[in-house]
């Protein structure tokens, strides 16, 4: 089993991390019958305002230790082969990818699942702090996160 976890302030490029990854680590192995994906882009609305950019900050120890722990959770619930898990720091603009979530399993089951649950994990127990920058000139530290769909 292979698992990445980065935290980045580079550009991220969802579908040539994924080329990457399968390509640096799968060695020719085709094991698996399911790559589930999620990718996560900025939004240029949020609670009716209009958002021109956002800041994404983190405490690298903090936050990546606590990445580590999710995939490891999923990993222990689910027959995964592979974990890709990215995100995104710094200043952010509307459409920008900020995270990517990658799993592969023999089975789209596991896949799912485990996507889903590394993703919602993240979002509500990860410690990254977001300050949005309105387009009316204000700006605001973000103090919830979207709920995800049951």
């Amino acid at each position: 089993m292979t698992s990445l976890i980065r935290v980045q302030t580079d550009a991220l490029e969802p579908w040539q991390e994924i080329a990457k990854f399968q390509t640096d680590n799968f060695n020719g192995h085709t094991d698996f019958g399911a790559t589930a994906t999620f990718v996560g882009t900025m939004r240029d609305l949020n609670e009716g305002d209009e958002v021109f950019e956002m800041t994404l900050e983190h405490y690298p120890a903090m936050t990546e230790k606590k990445l580590a722990e999710i995939v490891v959770e999923a990993e222990s619930k689910w027959p995964l082969l592979h974990t890709l898990l990215m995100h995104r720091v710094g200043i952010i603009k509307p459409a920008d990818p900020i995270v990517l979530v990658a799993v592969w399993s023999a089975h789209r089951a596991a896949a799912f699942d485990a996507c889903r649950f590394l993703m919602e994990a993240l979002k509500h127990q990860a410690p990254f702090w977001k300050k949005e920058n309105l387009v009316s000139g204000q700006s605001r530290w973000i103090a919830k996160n979207t709920p995800g769909i049951s």
